[in-house]
């Protein structure tokens, strides 16, 4: 009698990375979602790196077909570089991967579990250290009951709490229909190089896409002090800005969606003007900064408010490798998601 096996998994998933001088970490990432049974292809954009990232991403093909490499002779930003992927995707389904992040075993299969009643679907991020990253499996629990975000839920939870740590939504990644971003006609807004993941999940759910969230599936993110996010130019938080303007004259939105665009926006004005306050005292001294503080009043207790933290955080100091407190999750215990509707 012949022994009945598990159907093999159709390989639907392109998982695509956007990588600017990444050499250190690139070919963990690639060699984790080349593992994944589900991945029908890699693709890697070398964004004009200054480092070896190409031909460390090159070496780590393993001989599959399933790894495509495009090189850049300039640099275009997360957002202009994965627009390069999704042109050059043929696989149903998208997911995103960023350059110093990795999936577990298994991720793809066990996000892929839940019920397809989706457009977007991510699951809670592992958030590790570098020594951290062996027991990060142990916060993988699957699927679970996967719970709908809606647009005003997912803009309240960008906003960053002061003293905390980072959990907003926009960090999270997941699989997405290529059918829904061609039929809105979507693409990641190249004008950002900061919260370009926040804008098209903005874009997605005002467009009507069903994003489900579910528990920890297996996608890992190493915590890095220079990480791109971690990054604020002045500029940078001025397009967020005009891109928060932008969705808030959009017709059509909810009373509730436009009362966390407008406190989205807000809370990045404050860092805006944070933000000209640093580049006056940098490029114009003193004088001129305490001048641009005096003409943003409202900015005042968030300027307070990250000086003293950032005071607090110089006296205190960094706890020795073998004392870290171990991997956590993005979303935590307490900011858990309402089932919508």
């Amino acid at each position: 009698m012949r022994s009945l096996q598990a159907p093999s998994p159709v390989p639907e998933v392109c998982v695509i990375i956007a990588a600017r001088d990444a050499a250190d970490t690139i070919a963990v990432a690639i060699a984790s979602a080349l593992r994944q049974p589900e991945v029908a292809e890699v693709i890697v954009v070398d964004d004009a790196s200054a480092d070896r990232t190409g031909a460390v991403a090159a070496a780590a093909d393993d001989g599959s077909g399933r790894l495509k490499l495009i090189r850049l002779a300039g640099n275009l930003g997360p957002a202009g570089a994965r627009n390069l992927a999704v042109a050059a995707a043929t696989a149903p389904l998208l997911c995103i991967l960023d350059a110093d992040d990795y999936f577990l075993d298994g991720r793809l299969a066990r996000l892929l579990s839940a019920p397809r009643t989706w457009d977007l679907i991510a699951d809670d991020i592992v958030m590790v250290r570098g020594r951290e990253a062996a027991s990060a499996a142990g916060l993988v629990t699957g699927p679970g009951r996967p719970q709908r975000l809606t647009l005003a839920a997912f803009v309240v939870g960008n906003i960053p709490r002061p003293g905390a740590y980072r959990r907003e939504l926009g960090f999270l990644k997941p699989i997405i229909r290529r059918d829904f971003l061609e039929r809105q006609g979507l693409r990641y807004d190249a004008r950002l190089r900061l919260g370009e993941d926040y804008a098209l999940y903005v874009e997605a759910l005002a467009a009507g896409a069903v994003f489900s969230v579910t528990e920890p599936c297996g996608y890992v993110a190493v915590e890095r002090s220079n990480s791109l996010s971690a990054q604020h130019r002045t500029d940078d938080l001025a397009a967020l800005l005009a891109f928060d303007d932008a969705m808030l004259g959009r017709p059509g939105l909810a009373p509730d969606a436009c009362a966390a665009l407008r406190a989205h926006r807000a809370a990045t004005a404050k860092r805006w003007q944070h933000r000209r306050v640093l580049d006056r005292r940098r490029t114009q001294g003193y004088a001129a900064a305490l001048t641009e503080l005096l003409g943003a009043p409202l900015a005042w207790r968030h300027i307070l408010s990250v000086t003293l933290a950032a005071k607090r955080a110089r006296r205190v100091p960094a706890p020795a490798p073998d004392r870290e407190s171990g991997p956590r999750l993005l979303l935590g215990p307490e900011r858990r998601l309402e089932p919508a509707g």
